[in-house]
């Protein structure tokens, strides 16, 4: 593909409609978390305790999703919450918060493929893995190579697939639990009896809190729509638009999904085998449920991989146009895509991906342990920029009537946002199986960091380009 020479003043095209905006954040928090982890949620918190941990995931990412809102609306770019941050806190933390979330999003991106490989042995078995992991590397680069467009219309796809087949569950499913469609097993209708028969907290109070960084993980992703602020058609009316709907639908989706299983499986019995959903429609009959639900996850899988290559793609070629990345990777193609930065990021998670195989129990562990953090710190970096950006826009005389879109209650929103994800890493130290991650994801952003002043002080004394400052 030919590329563009790099020019000063260089931008993105803004091909992205309402629509997709609203399809990309709906997407980029259904997936996998909800299809295949809600299971163990349920049965480590407890159908209650699932509820409630969802419901409580949903009001953060609500918080950070005005936060992220009102920053989009007033400097919608590419590089979003890494440039706000760069802007409004300073930029140590924004070449912190842009390679942290740049790694977290490539390492996904490479266990994804892997994950739809895996899923394709059920219908071709004798195909090896990498063969279809390989196809899906060349079907997401090409989707995501090709224009912006094009990447838009395919996430729209891909989550309307996964938005279906949620509904679709629900509506099976409530019909289950009142009788409207009888169990395989002859069993009467389950009612509310596994809802709330045995406790409201079996395994007790605390198992909340135990389940509470799986859930939130789970809703990590709707920071995406901010990625594609740079890119996104009449920002100041897509923006709102997409918070309004998206946050308000996921915890429909979410919570009635939860409350459904909850109600028809066994609170001991989910998540240990298979996915929830499956066992719901082999409880009921249903035929070729497992394939149906097999190819849903496949589409929430290349879904997740398609959005993850491309807000990691946006976020490095934003970092180097502000020289926090080489420079060279600001080159656009001719549709006006990054493809330097494309490229770079699939590279590397080839690697991860290569990682999982040959060093599992060291370099890929760490890996995994900052893209655990790296959502959690994004959202603190997000609702810090949104506070400090609102103190300053009003101490310099403006009004709050005068933002296109404005987060309400400020200032005790973005503080609560804040405080809310800071007790997860309580969470984290509390836990033993999950100790590691803290350690590891701390000491990973305590060195991007020192990077950043390492680098600032070659450049200066060197006479050369410095990291602009805030």
């Amino acid at each position: 593909m030919a590329e563009a020479k790099p020019r000063d003043g260089i931008q993105l095209t803004r091909a992205l409609k309402s629509r997709h905006i609203f399809m990309l954040s709906l997407g980029g928090v259904i997936g996998t978390g909800l299809f295949m982890g809600s299971g163990v949620t349920i049965n480590q918190g407890g159908p209650f305790g699932a509820v409630l941990a969802y419901l409580v995931a949903g009001l953060l990412m609500y918080l950070v999703m005005v936060c992220l809102g009102e920053l989009s609306v007033q400097m919608p770019v590419s590089g979003s919450f890494q440039a706000h941050a760069t802007r409004y806190i300073g930029p140590a933390t924004g070449f912190m918060i842009g390679w942290v979330y740049w790694m977290s999003w490539a390492t996904t991106v490479g266990l994804e493929f892997t994950a739809a490989g895996m899923l394709m042995t059920r219908w071709f078995p004798e195909t090896p893995i990498w063969y279809w992991s390989a196809l899906f590397v060349g079907v997401l680069f090409g989707l995501n190579a090709l224009a912006t467009r094009a990447f838009g219309e395919a996430e729209y796809w891909f989550s309307g697939i996964k938005v279906a087949a949620i509904l679709g569950f629900i509506v099976v499913g409530v019909l289950v639990i009142f009788g409207g469609i009888p169990l395989s097993s002859g069993a009467p209708a389950p009612m509310l009896s596994n809802l709330l028969g045995d406790s409201l907290f079996p395994n007790g109070f605390s198992a909340v809190f135990a389940v509470m960084m799986t859930v939130v993980y789970a809703f990590q992703g709707c920071e995406i729509m901010g990625v594609a602020a740079g890119e996104t058609d009449q920002p100041e009316k897509s923006i709102p638009r997409a918070v309004r709907n998206v946050v308000f639908r996921v915890l429909i989706f979410y919570v009635l999904a939860i409350v459904v299983l909850s109600a028809i499986v066994p609170w001991q019995q989910a998540g240990l085998m298979e996915s929830p959903f499956v066992q719901v429609f082999d409880m009921v009959g249903i035929p070729f449920a497992a394939d149906l639900m097999n190819f849903v996850i496949l589409t929430a899988i290349l879904s997740v991989g398609n959005s993850g290559l491309y807000a990691s793609t946006r976020i490095l070629w934003a970092m180097s146009k502000t020289g926090m990345a080489p420079r060279s990777l600001t080159t656009l193609s001719s549709r006006g895509v990054p493809l330097r930065a494309l490229s770079i990021t699939l590279c590397f998670a080839l690697l991860s991906l290569l990682t999982s195989f040959i060093a599992a129990d060291t370099l890929f562990m760490v890996l995994m342990a900052v893209s655990g953090m790296a959502g959690t710190v994004t959202w603190i970096v997000i609702a810090l920029a949104q506070y400090r950006f609102r103190r300053e826009f009003i101490r310099d005389g403006g009004k709050v009537s005068d933002l296109k879109y404005s987060a309400p209650f400020f200032p005790w929103l973005p503080l609560a946002c804040i405080a809310l994800c800071c007790s997860l890493f309580v969470f984290l130290a509390i836990d033993p199986s999950q100790r590691p991650s803290l350690y590891w994801g701390g000491g990973f952003m305590a060195l991007c960091y020192g990077a950043y002043f390492v680098i600032q002080r070659k450049r200066r004394g060197g006479a050369g380009e410095t990291v602009p400052s805030a």
